[in-house]
């Protein structure tokens, strides 16, 4: 059986992170050495930071297309099939990922790569990325790709090809700094601008019409 991870305040996967950093300052707070405890601290509330997963509220109405990550707008580009819109996620955004719509995930793709810096137009092509291709239930097709940045070393995928998801359902994380690009059809009015601040799950991207 598979973990809920909507229940779960924290990324499971961040422990190992976590837990050491949160040990090593109880041990200096008990000696208290204030020249460690301080900088061990600042470590621990960081990680513990970067590390949650707040409830979210799905916005319900037809057609909304959500953000699969928070973070920053940082590409809306008309293409040929549609647009991409970018989303640069800092040190400081929560990186849990999530389902723009609901669905079915038909295939998803690793491809491993580089570590440029994630803000960059290039690394959505070079950098190590994971790419679903999600089908909706009126048969819209929409991609989103998990992109590893200049401190990511790793991308985590919890969902499979073949698995239905929910709108606003998590499907995946990136352990530091990273991006998301999503491909939306020619059906969708986009709805975000660059400069713009989303949330994951919150967030309307765009409208099918």
């Amino acid at each position: 059986m598979r973990l809920n991870r909507e229940t779960i305040p924290f990324v499971v996967e961040g422990l190992p992170f976590f837990l050491p950093a949160a040990l090593i300052t109880v041990l200096f707070a008990v000696w208290w050495n204030v020249y460690l405890f301080f900088p061990f601290l600042a470590v621990t509330v960081f990680l513990c930071s970067f590390f949650r997963n707040p409830r979210r509220r799905i916005p319900q109405g037809k057609g909304l297309i959500l953000s699969p990550a928070d973070g920053r707008i940082v590409v809306v580009k008309k293409r040929q099939q549609g647009t991409q819109v970018s989303i640069f996620m800092s040190v400081f955004n929560c990186h849990v990922n999530r389902a723009p719509l609901a669905g079915t995930i038909k295939e998803i793709r690793y491809q491993p790569g580089r570590f440029l810096p994630a803000d960059r137009g290039e690394a959505s092509l070079v950098n190590e990325h994971n790419a679903f291709r999600l089908q909706s239930l009126e048969g819209l097709t929409v991609r989103f790709v998990q992109v590893a940045g200049i401190l990511a070393r790793r991308i985590v995928c919890y969902a499979r090809a073949g698995d239905h998801v929910q709108r606003g359902e998590i499907v995946g994380t990136i352990l530091f700094g990273s991006r998301v690009d999503c491909y939306l059809p020619r059906r969708v009015v986009v709805r975000v601008r660059p400069g713009e601040r989303v949330k994951g799950g919150k967030s309307v991207l765009g409208v099918i019409r």
